[in-house]
């Protein structure tokens, strides 16, 4: 008699697992990487012969945005990032996923440059090895080369002003002391 309800037992707790899983928020996804020294690579600047790696950057608090041209919510938060750019000094360093050369620029001529550099990842290697799963995602780095924060999906007004800002304030006055 108990093995006739086996199956359902199962059936409830897979049930519940789901209901529980669908609670969550996607966005709350954490990064194994954080806390760890920034996976390395080095690749072509967008429209120029120069390459970019990230010990370039070394002694500098940053910002890893990757983006692509065909990903509707990196038009979302492109606007932002334009206003980020005028209003804070901070480097911000796009990553071009899996995108042309001729559409991300077509991308920044239309909708303008917020970059301090655009670098190229055409095959998503470097992707890869920063563990993107879907554009947009954002990393703050720390003076050291320490991913301090990964924003998945669009940032957001609320995120850049209550979580973005703060933290990059904190990382550049660490240089200051």
């Amino acid at each position: 008699m108990k093995k006739q309800f086996a199956p359902l037992i199962i059936f409830a707790v897979l049930v519940l697992f789901l209901a529980i899983g669908l609670t969550l928020n996607p966005q709350n996804v954490p990064s194994p990487l954080i806390g760890k020294t920034a996976p390395q690579f080095e690749l072509p600047q967008l429209n120029s012969a120069e390459r970019f790696s990230p010990q370039q950057l070394q002694g500098k608090a940053w910002i890893l945005n990757i983006w692509a041209s065909w990903c509707s919510s990196c038009k979302q938060e492109h606007k932002l990032l334009v206003d980020l750019a005028k209003t804070q000094p901070y480097v911000i360093v796009g990553l071009n996923y899996k995108d042309t050369a001729a559409e991300a620029n077509s991308w920044l001529q239309r909708y303008s440059d917020p970059y301090s550099v655009v670098i190229e990842d055409a095959q998503g290697k470097a992707g890869i090895d920063w563990g993107v799963y879907g554009v947009p995602e954002t990393f703050v780095i720390d003076t050291h080369g320490i991913i301090r924060h990964k924003f998945t999906g669009p940032l957001t007004r609320q995120s850049i002003e209550e979580t973005l800002i703060p933290l990059m304030q904190t990382l550049q006055s660490e240089v200051q002391s």
